[in-house]
């Protein structure tokens, strides 16, 4: 007897937690307005400094705990309150920020199929790693798990880069992300995918 999908989905979520993240809570999140239909994840990628990794600076980021003077690059973005829902390090090692349920603080002005304030309906999950460089395959192993396990508990029918909601301001995760790499792991019509996207 197959278990029926909304007891896996059970198994996986908790009040929009995902199981298998580090779970670590960020103040920087509100509620999703009334109605909102989440069907988009946005891709995003970042480093703290710039290309640097496995430090906790990202972390610290979403929690508002850095130490704005702890490198010269941190006084460029000193006081900033962002968080993403999730964070996959170049280990795989996944962590959670944000419920997916509220609305995080990723995209910022964006723009994606039609509709603004795309963190109304959407779920941020951050690479670490620099834009336009290259990704490890943990990180895309952790990825596919978590987008599909996102699609299991909202209709997402949307999958796309920081740069693709937000063109000239953000470029993110960049060239260096292998688009088809995931869209061959996911089994996802083109059609969730933005223009161009192939299986490569």
């Amino acid at each position: 007897m197959k278990t029926p999908p909304e007891t896996c989905t059970a198994a996986l979520w908790k009040g929009g937690w995902y199981r298998f993240a580090r779970r670590l809570d960020s103040p920087n999140f509100g509620p999703r307005p009334a109605g909102a239909k989440v069907d988009l994840i946005v891709i995003h990628s970042i480093s703290l400094p710039p290309g640097q990794y496995g430090g906790n600076e990202v972390q610290q980021l979403f929690t508002n705990t850095l130490d704005w003077s702890a490198h010269p690059y941190f006084g460029e973005i000193k006081g900033a309150q962002v968080s993403a829902h999730f964070y996959i390090r170049r280990n795989g090692e996944l962590w959670q920020f944000v419920s997916c349920e509220d609305r995080a603080w990723h995209a910022g002005t964006s723009r994606y199929c039609g509709r603004d304030n795309c963190n109304d309906n959407s779920v941020g999950i951050e690479l670490e790693g620099l834009e336009g460089l290259a990704f490890e395959d943990a990180q895309y192993e952790c990825l596919g798990h978590l987008c599909a396990a996102v699609a299991q508990a909202w209709p997402v029918a949307h999958i796309a880069g920081h740069e693709h909601v937000a063109p000239g301001r953000k470029a993110d995760p960049g060239a260096g992300f292998e688009w088809p790499q995931l869209k061959r792991a996911l089994g996802w019509p083109s059609s969730c995918f933005p223009d161009g996207v192939t299986s490569g």
